[in-house]
Parts: structure tokens; sequence; C-alpha cells
């Protein structure tokens, strides 16, 4: 695993007690909530307390099953007592409202520590077309492609082409199409609508999907663990991602100058961008060796299943020991009866 030089001081103080806010609004509520029951669930096996806060579907705040409030600003107000008793917030909340900087404002105004990605690198990476121009502007390869305004849509955008439509701020590739025709494209163009007015349209990338991660840990040190390569047949949609049908490859069979060349990368934008904690970057490598950024998010899946965690494991790095280096706690010392438990 990749250690680069730490840029930043570490975060201060250990945390003992860590607010675990889940949920949202979106379409990504219940992937959010196993998310954050995964971390919940290794920050108690490393002895730091969670304190479990969720955004119900409505916008009301909750903590173990008992609402906080009738409506959302009397439970964030509740909300905002129990955050104020904690050593630092740890936003999981996968999609905006949340995902895209909203609670690391919220947790910078309480002048509580943020684990994870501060407000404008959460805002940039969660808006596609914005991720897209940064990473352009640094002399990174991105799909050919243009967002639409909702004005735009409304006057109807003729097909050209097979396109790839997606929701510009939506994650967990939820309306995200392979549009092969003219009907295909007005589908597609309406399936990206329920999620974001605005919608990027772009030209498909023939080439492997590739996926790093980066992590910063409390103590200031960057992580990058082995590519993991995504397998299957057209678009890695949301129905491919949580179906079980999706195959991985970790780590990545491509060779070390490819892999060196995704990991310099990966952390350059990460740097550039501000990102901090744990973000992945989704890439295509082209047959032509061409690196093509796809997307970055801040607040990556993180149940064991997930990307992320399966890149430190092939690394040799535990769930819990991936955990506690990010909440900046101590790993349990492992004794022959827990080792590869």
């Amino acid at each position: 695993m990749s250690r680069p030089h730490p840029p930043r001081e570490p975060a201060a103080g250990t945390a003992r007690r860590i607010a675990v806010v889940s949920g949202g609004t979106s379409a990504e509520h219940d992937v959010s909530v196993a998310s954050a029951a995964a971390v919940e669930a290794a920050l108690a096996r490393i002895g730091v307390e969670a304190v479990r806060l969720r955004v119900e579907r409505d916008g009301c705040w909750s903590s173990r099953g008992r609402p906080l409030g009738p409506s959302p600003a009397a439970g964030l107000a509740a909300a905002l007592e129990l955050l104020a008793d904690c050593d630092a917030v740890y936003p999981m909340i996968h999609g905006a409202p949340g995902e895209d900087g909203a609670l690391a404002a919220l947790a910078t105004l309480a002048g509580i520590r943020v684990i994870g990605s501060p407000l404008t690198a959460s805002a940039v990476t969660m808006d596609k077309e914005l991720t897209k121009l940064v990473a352009a502007a640094n002399g990174v390869d991105v799909a050919p492609g243009r967002c639409h305004s909702a004005a735009e849509l409304d006057a109807g955008i003729p097909f050209v082409r097979p396109v790839i439509v997606k929701p510009a701020t939506a994650g967990s590739s939820h309306g995200v199409r392979l549009a092969r025709t003219a009907a295909e494209f007005a589908a597609a163009i309406a399936e990206a609508r329920l999620f974001d007015e605005r919608v990027l349209v772009e030209q498909p990338v023939v080439g492997r999907e590739i996926d790093v991660a980066v992590v910063r840990t409390a103590a200031g040190e960057l992580l990058v663990p082995p590519p993991l390569e995504i397998h299957g047949d057209g678009v890695f949609d949301a129905a491919t991602k949580y179906d079980g049908s999706a195959r991985f490859t970790v780590p990545a069979a491509i060779d070390d100058a490819t892999a060196r060349r995704l990991q310099d990368t990966a952390l350059r934008l990460f740097e550039t961008l501000g990102c901090d904690a744990i973000a992945r970057l989704d890439f295509f490598v082209t047959p032509d060796g061409r690196l093509v950024l796809n997307e970055i998010n801040t607040i990556p899946g993180m149940t064991a299943h997930s990307q992320v965690p399966r890149m430190f494991a092939a690394a040799g790095v535990s769930y819990e020991e991936l955990i506690a280096a990010v909440v900046g706690a101590p790993v349990p010392t492992r004794t022959p009866a827990t080792v590869g438990a």
C-alpha cells in the first residue's frame, strides 16, 4: 500500500465519542443507513462510543428510533445539543443534502471536528459537472459531454449518438443509463430528472472501470491501497451495484506503471480539491492507456462489502483498523484468537 508523506497537521485529540449521521432524504437513504451501521459497529469494536443520528426520509431527525422533534428544524436543534457533547461528527449521508457539504458546514459552524471532506470539496465532488471541470483544468481526462439545465431539457435535446445520461448530483448510480436510441434517450432524461433537474449527457468511454481509494488518517498520513476493478456488461448502474451481480477484482490486474499513474492521479485530485478522510475516485482505463476520471465520492459506501474496505483488506488493513486510523483512535492489539476474525 502506498504511503505518501503526510502534507497536513494531524487532527487534534483522540476521538472517544463520535456522532455518526446517516439517512437523508435522497434515494440513497437505505445505503447510507447500512454504511453507518457498519461504521458504528466498527467504532464499538475499537472502544469508541457512537452517537447514532439519522435524518429520516421526511427530513426529520431521530436518534436510535426516537424522533428528536416534530419538524426538521426542531429535530436539528435537538441534534445539535447531542453533537455538542461529541468529539467529532462522522457524516455518512450519501447523496444531497448531506454529502454535498451540508453536514460538513453544519459541524463546522457548531465548532465540531468533521471526519470527512470539508464544505468546498464535498460540494464540488457531489456535482459531476464541477468535478469534470476541475479535473480537466488539472490535466486529467474526462468523458466529453455537457450538463443541461432544466430550461434546456424542457425545450428538448436532440438525440445524435449513443450517450450516457446521468443526474448531475445523484449518487449510487441512480438515474444513470446508456441510451442507444432516441426513445431510450427520452426515457433516460426523464429518469435522470427524478433525481436532479440538471442532467449530464456524456459520450460513452470504452475501457476498464478501476476504482482508487485515498485516505488521510487522523495522524495526517495519506494511504492509497491497491486499485479495484469492476467487472460487468454495460453500465455499472444502481441495480448492478446493489443486486449482488457486481464482480470485483482487487488488486486490479493491471501493470505496476498503470497502477502508479492511477494512484498518483487520484492523490493529485484529492489534494487539489481539498478532500479529507476517505474518498473513492473512479476511473476508466482505455485500451490505449488513457486514464479518464468518471467521478469522485467523498462519502463512499462503507459496508464491509463496499469497494473501499475491499481495497484496504487487500492491503492487509482490517475494517476496524481503517476506521480507527480515520477517526483517530487506537486499534486494540490483535491476539491469535482474533486475527482474521
